[in-house]
Order: structure tokens, then C-alpha cells, then sequence
């Protein structure tokens, strides 16, 4: 299915038809609609996980996480993206900002998703083994991996919207459409000299005309040479009476030296006239906002975790009485050695 059918399950879709996704946010089709639904099934899944989240304290916790965290993810957004876009408009995308928009939310959706689809497994240790060191490392470990394969949805999505050159400036591509000229045949192909050794008479009587092949024209034939078959075999060809007694012993098909003239009928494999060389292509250059991406991915992992320590306690700690938010000191990562130690 390509269209963007009506059904609350967009992770369905986006799962299923990614290609149907990207080419929506290419051609930025109803990209209001879609971004919608994705903004609502993240906000819903992730109000789910937040619940199981701070369940290990108190029901009012719960409640509480509930609502934090998809606030965590929608304000981290809100933050990040204008530096999204902007990384863009310098190096020459021109990604809009609903495309931009639109490929963050499928990151921000497929990471929702997988969080609540890990609920139960958090719900189960939640329940058999209630340490809150154990359960707030897993949980962090939930959703560390589940971010990550919602980046690596956008980095497809980025990468498909480059292939399709909106993060190539449009001089580069103007550049690049000027230069692509056709190749076309040669008029005429020069005649190839004739050595001394062969008679004038000996020489081929017609010419190759221009866009033929030139092939060789049947002469009397003359001593031998010998020749491999593919199965390894030597067999004798007769060889073209006008060919000089020098290379008599060549092997058909054998190539000749460079700069060497190769004689008149001699059969040797040649490229038809007119084709050029077949080249492999270059691979192409990273885009600059391709790298950018890598470096704004980053920015955007720094900003969620230091906002998810601003927005805390999202766990609560069983010795600590209920509170909305905890005072700011220390930073994420130190709470997190700090905890793998006390372990």
C-alpha cells in the first residue's frame, strides 16, 4: 500500500510501507495529516510507558510520569529542530519544514513504539524483582535502544530524500545536468595502416562505413594459427593470406602491443566502433547536511537526557517522598555510573 490509509496505527504503516512514507514526505503530500497521527499514537504510547515507569513508586507517580514523558520528547523536538532545519538551508537541502518535521516524528513514533511494546517485560521485572537500581537501569537500557532504532529511521529517510536530491543544492545539480553531454560515434573510422610486407592488391576492398562494424572481409586464407577454444583445447584457424609473416604465430584474439598498428583482417576482438569504454561510476559524496545529521542526532541525545534529568524524578525513588520535580544538581551520566556501581 502506498496512500496513506485512515487507521490509528500508523506504526503499521510505517513498518510495512517505508517507501510509501518517504516518498510522501518527498513529494510533501498530506504531510499535515500524517504528522498528526504520528505525533498522537507517540504521545499516547509514550504516556503508556511513562505509567509502568513510575508505578515503581506510587499510582500518583505513575500518573505524573504519564505525563512528563512524552512532554520530555516533544519538548527535546521543539528544541532541536529549528537547528535541524537551519543545518539544512546552509548547505544547500532544501528540505521544507514539514518534511523536516515529518522525518523526525517517524523517529520519534517507531522509538515510542518500541518503548510500549517493552512495557511488559518492564511491568514483569517491575513486579518479580522490585530493586529500583535493576529496574531504573533497564528501563533506561529500553529506552536507549529503542531511540537508536528510531535514528536509524531517520537516517534511512534522510538518505532515500538524498537519492532524490533535496539535500544537493540546485547549482551543484544544474552543474551536474549541463555537463552530461552524449557521447556520439565517430564520422569515420581511420583506416589502419598497411604494412609494406602486404601487396596493395591483398588489401580489403571495401571500406567500413560509417556507424557499421567493421568487419573483416573474407580474403584466402593462408598458413595456420593456432587458437584456444574454452574448453582448453588448441585448434588451428586459417590465417588471412594478407596478413605478414610475423604474425603468423600470433594466438587469435591476442591483444598487440601498445602503439603497435594491428594488420588489415587479422582476427582480433575488437570493440565495435562508436561504443565508448565502459566506466563504473564514482561513488557519490556524502552531502555535507548528511553529516550534519550524524552531529545533530548527537545534539539532540545530549539535550533528552540533560531535559529528562531537569524533568525528574520519572521512577521515584521508594525511600524519597512523591515530588512533582527534584532540585537540579549533578547530571545524568553521573547518576548512571553512580547507580551500575551501586549495583
Amino acid at each position: 500500500m502506498s496512500g496513506d490509509r485512515p487507521s490509528p496505527l500508523v506504526i503499521e504503516r510505517i513498518l510495512r510501507d517505508r517507501v510509501g512514507i518517504w516518498q510522501q514526505v518527498v513529494a510533501e503530500r498530506d504531510l499535515n495529516a500524517l504528522t498528526g497521527r504520528m505525533l498522537a499514537s507517540s504521545a499516547i504510547a509514550l504516556a503508556c510507558y511513562g505509567a509502568v515507569l513510575g508505578a515503581f513508586h506510587s499510582p500518583l507517580m505513575a500518573l505524573t510520569s504519564a505525563l512528563k514523558l512524552p512532554l520530555l520528547f516533544l519538548v527535546t523536538l521543539a528544541i532541536c529542530l529549528p537547528t535541524l532545519y537551519l543545518f539544512n538551508l546552509v548547505f544547500g537541502a532544501r528540505l521544507s519544514v514539514r518534511q523536516s518535521l515529518a522525518l523526525v516524528m517517524v523517529a520519534i513514533t517507531v522509538t515510542s513504539m518500541l518503548a510500549v511494546a517493552f512495557a511488559p517485560i518492564s511491568l514483569f521485572f517491575l513486579i518479580t524483582a522490585p530493586d529500583y537500581g535493576f529496574f531504573k537501569l533497564l528501563n533506561v537500557a529500553i529506552l536507549t535502544l529503542s531511540a537508536l532504532v528510531g535514528l536509524r529511521f531517520l537516517t534511512g529517510g534522510m538518505q532515500v530524500l538524498n537519492d532524490h536530491g533535496l539535500l544537493a543544492p540546485e547549482v551543484a545539480k544544474a552543474q551536474v545536468h549541463t555537463q552530461a553531454v552524449p557521447v556520439t560515434a565517430p564520422a569515420a573510422m581511420p583506416a589502419a595502416p598497411t604494412p609494406a610486407a602486404v601487396p596493395a592488391a591483398a588489401a580489403p576492398a571495401v571500406a567500413p562505413v560509417a556507424g557499421q562494424s567493421a568487419e573483416p572481409v573474407a580474403v584466402p586464407a593462408g598458413p595456420p594459427v593456432a587458437e584456444s577454444t574454452p574448453n582448453g583445447a588448441t585448434t588451428t584457424a586459417p590465417v588471412p593470406a594478407h596478413v605478414p609473416a610475423q604474425w603468423s604465430g600470433q594466438p587469435a584474439g591476442a591483444p598487440f602491443a601498445p602503439g603497435h598498428p594491428v594488420p588489415p583482417g587479422y582476427p582480433v576482438a575488437q570493440r565495435p566502433w562508436g561504443t565508448p569504454p565502459v566506466r563504473r561510476g564514482e561513488p557519490t559524496q556524502r552531502p555535507a547536511s548528511m553529516t550534519l545529521l550524524y552531529i545533530w542526532i548527537l545534539l539532540f541525545g545530549f539535550v533528552g537526557t540533560q531535559l529528562a534529568w531537569t524533568l525528574r524524578p520519572f521512577f521515584g525513588d521508594p525511600g524519597q517522598d512523591f515530588a512533582f520535580f527534584r532540585s537540579i544538581d549533578g547530571n545524568f551520566y553521573a547518576e548512571i555510573l553512580r547507580t551500575i556501581a551501586n549495583l
